[in-house]
């Protein structure tokens, strides 16, 4: 945190160069911007993580007139930084921005205070001011498969609530109400309806069946609808069979007016009119494994026949066509990877798009003036930023040099802790739990600028795992020294079952709080993607239920099967997943240890190697639980496996480090690590308004290199660096200067370092907390820095008190 200060008062000192510009609101700005005077707009949808506003120009020639984004409701603290760089990008563009608000909360619990909060957050984040944009709220409703899904009278009440915000504190936002293409409704078999579905009964039967209205009974009304959408994709596949399909001659107008056979209303006719332009949120379905015909066949006869749609008038009120430019993976069809984008792929199809997209009456962008980058955070660029990395490394040549020093003043600074207990890497431990309370709490929050991959390409829980790895090799050394093999076992596989019940009544408990209607319990039930996780970045903004299903267990008799899901934890918290990893590998830990006593310490480090390259490359999974999704076994396993090493031969690696040899690699380790912290600095999504930045990559460079070498799920080998060079050079800092770095903060890392894995499982339900408490999630820097430190004081209290130790592993 000091060394993030030092870098805000450099930047402030150089401000009169830095480039940030105050957003501004054109004066032709208005909610009937949103459509064009002929012809329709062309929108899309990026790949957010590793796609932008730019880059796709450079591919079309001019950027698309809109862009949409999801966004999860309540705004959490990462996706109110992302949403803001979303916003500045388009504002640069002179394009459109198109918000989809994705509800993490039951439609019933929304209403006028919840719809405030969040418009007062999107008004505080748009740019340009009064600029116009889409609204979109919980798309796809008439569908099985969003959790806000076919449940008509909450939906529409929670519709009109903040249709009445939108149009009271953003006049410029047009709501956009968007259903799911209605010919495969209601996309299950029949079924009697819930009491959530009655209001979904249109021919009075008692089911939901084909015959049901698949529109009407979701809309909201002309009052609070402002342009009406319709997600018509083409896709042949069932949900099953992944197999290319040239699409019909007519099949996009046919689907659209009720033509088509599948009994469909004639949507183009009931919903839009002058008032309320149509919106369409399309692509085709095309897969480079699944048979079929070409790419080229296959996305061109669906994007002629939208472009000749267009021309010739065939749609009333046709305002605007958005593409999805992304590649999705689907579970349903073998883990098929979909790729329905049209400039991303070849460049025969991308050549092919862009001279029909010209010849047709799709209009691209800009379609305003366009403001530059309204920046959220203060960035050094130039000379200014390379003075900041100049002046970064010097502070760290300096702590080097002072350290290597042999007088009477350096030997007072330098651990001297009992033999028995590696402080330091309690101090170590104590930080990486801080990161991971504070990331998951998700609060906006000067704590959260300070642990949101600032010191490198780094987050808590990569530290969490490498440094329990470490403890688990120092602890066990002497065990299996004195005790054998056989005492190792028994300690470690009591340990594990100790923590596999422990995670079984957590996953329980949690799922019982949430049912609790003054307790948010979506914030830890479900989870929305950042865009970083094993579905790749085209998953940004899609919500999943972690607990799906889990509604059996309260039916009589209880169902076999989702008991067998919570015993090998297919459901939980997503704030608690690697909890199940971290059994796993204790059960695998004997075996590690006994090959380790042998000082066979290269065949394991060999096989280790070898496991993480074959998850890799192979995304193979070996268990059906949960921490697979974020913790892959196959790979995760690496970093535990390297603690358990450097923890078993400590005394040994340290005293390598002493030599000469050990020495000049310790400082190009530290010099490493601090590139890679500077190099973190880059990242264009700040966590927090106001977050000092570096500027000396773009947006896209950074974007495109954190995309290849440092993606978080898989532990791209860029991260698996960062992290392994950043605790060497974290344990030398400590080591060097512990007694001031202790004094400062070792009487509340090294508690909570003793005890993570007590402070592990009880900040899930303190998270579980926050996210009930309306005012926490408003995007308030200060109040959101306050509940951290009172958050983390409980925590530290707890531990100290030692609250519950009896029960709770520590």
């Amino acid at each position: 945190m000091a060394v993030r200060s030092v870098l805000a008062v450099v930047i402030g000192l150089f401000a009169i160069a830095l480039n940030a510009t105050p957003a501004l609101a054109s004066p032709h700005d208005s909610r009937d911007d949103v459509v064009p005077s002929t012809g329709a707009y062309f929108g899309s949808i990026l790949q957010w993580g590793s796609d932008s506003v730019a880059d796709q120009a450079d591919r079309l020639g001019a950027p698309s007139a809109l862009y949409q984004r999801e966004v999860p409701y309540p705004l959490t603290g990462d996706e109110k930084g992302y949403l803001a760089g979303f916003f500045q990008q388009t504002a640069a563009a002179g394009s459109i921005a198109v918000v989809v608000v994705n509800p993490t909360v039951r439609l019933e619990d929304i209403g006028r205070a919840q719809a405030e909060d969040f418009v007062a957050a999107l008004k505080e984040i748009a740019r340009p001011a009064g600029a116009p944009l889409y609204v979109s709220f919980a798309p796809d409703m008439n569908t099985t498969w969003r959790p806000w899904g076919q449940r008509p009278d909450a939906y529409r009440a929670a519709f009109q609530t903040f249709a009445d915000v939108v149009h009271a504190e953003l006049p410029a936002a047009a709501m956009l109400w968007s259903p799911f293409w209605g010919g495969d409704y209601p996309y299950a078999a029949p079924a009697p309806l819930t009491s959530a579905q009655s209001g979904a009964d249109t021919d009075g039967d008692g089911m939901l069946t084909r015959a049901d209205d698949p529109y009407a009974p979701y809309y909201p009304g002309d009052g609070a609808v402002d342009a009406v959408g319709l997600s018509l994709y083409f896709d042949e596949t069932g949900g099953v069979e992944a197999r290319n399909v040239v699409p019909g001659s007519d099949d996009f107008v046919s689907r659209l007016r009720g033509t088509d056979g599948s009994g469909a209303p004639d949507f183009a006719a009931i919903y839009p009119s002058a008032q309320r332009p149509l919106v369409i949120q399309t692509a085709a379905f095309y897969s480079g494994s699944a048979p079929g015909p070409s790419e080229l066949e296959v996305k061109s006869a669906w994007w002629r026949q939208i472009e000749a749609a267009v021309d010739a008038q065939q749609v009333p009120y046709l305002g605007a066509v958005i593409w999805q430019e992304t590649a999705t993976t689907r579970g349903v069809v073998g883990e098929t990877v979909i790729d329905w984008s049209v400039t991303l792929t070849s460049d025969t199809v991308r050549s092919a798009f862009v001279n029909d997209l010209r010849a047709s009456d799709l209009v691209l962008g800009p379609v305003r003036d366009a403001t530059g980058s309204a920046a959220d955070t203060t960035r050094a660029d130039g000379i200014w930023g390379w003075i900041v990395v100049a002046a970064v490394f010097a502070v760290a040549a300096l702590l080097v040099l002072f350290a290597a020093r042999s007088s009477a003043s350096v030997r007072r600074l330098v651990y001297s802790g009992p033999p028995s207990r590696d402080a330091r890497i309690d101090l170590l431990r104590g930080l990486a739990i801080v990161f991971v309370v504070v990331n998951h709490l998700g609060l906006v929050s000067y704590l959260q600028i300070g642990t949101q991959e600032f010191i490198g390409v780094v987050s808590g829980a990569e530290l969490f795992v490498l440094l329990s790895g470490v403890v688990l090799g120092l602890v066990y050394r002497p065990k299996l020294v004195s005790g054998g093999i056989g005492e190792v076992v028994i300690r470690t596989a009591g340990r594990s079952w100790k923590l596999y019940r422990t995670a079984l009544v957590v996953v329980v408990l949690v799922y019982f709080l949430a049912l609790l209607p003054f307790l948010n319990g979506q914030s830890v039930t479900t989870f929305t993607d950042q865009g970083t996780g094993a579905a790749g970045p085209g998953a940004t903004g899609r919500v999943y239920d972690l607990y799906a299903g889990a509604d059996r267990i309260l039916q009589y008799p209880v169902d076999p099967g989702v008991v067998l899901d919570f015993l090998l934890l297919r459901m939980g918290p997503w704030q608690f997943n690697v909890m199940g990893l971290y059994v796993v590998l204790l059960l695998i830990s004997p075996l590690i240890l006994w090959a380790l006593g042998r000082r066979w310490w290269p065949w394991v480090v060999g096989a280790s190697v070898a496991l993480y390259v074959i998850g890799y490359t192979t995304r193979f999974r070996l268990l059906p639980s949960q921490f697979e999704d974020s913790f892959p076994l196959l790979i995760w396993q690496l970093l535990f496996v390297l603690g358990m090493v450097g923890g078993f031969y400590r005394r040994e690696i340290i005293a390598w480090f002493s030599t000469r040899l050990g020495r000049v690699v310790l400082v190009a380790i530290i010099a490493v690590a601090v590139a890679l912290m500077l190099f973190s600095w880059n990242n264009p999504y700040a966590p927090a308004p106001g977050d000092p930045r570096l500027g000396l990559l773009s947006d896209n460079t950074f974007r495109g290199i954190y995309a290849a070498l440092f993606e978080r799920t898989h532990l791209a080998p860029g991260r698996l660096l960062n992290v392994l060079v950043l605790v060497v050079a974290l344990y030398a800092l400590v080591s060097a200067y512990w007694r001031p770095i202790a004094a400062a903060t070792g009487a509340f890392l090294v508690p909570l370092g003793q005890s993570t894995l007590y402070v592990f499982v009880m900040h899930v339900f303190f998270a579980l907390i926050v996210a009930s408490i309306p005012a926490l999630n408003q995007g308030n820097l200060l109040l959101g820095t306050l509940a951290n430190i009172l958050v983390l004081a409980a925590l530290w209290v707890m531990v100290r008190t030692r609250f519950l130790f009896g029960v709770v592993p520590r």
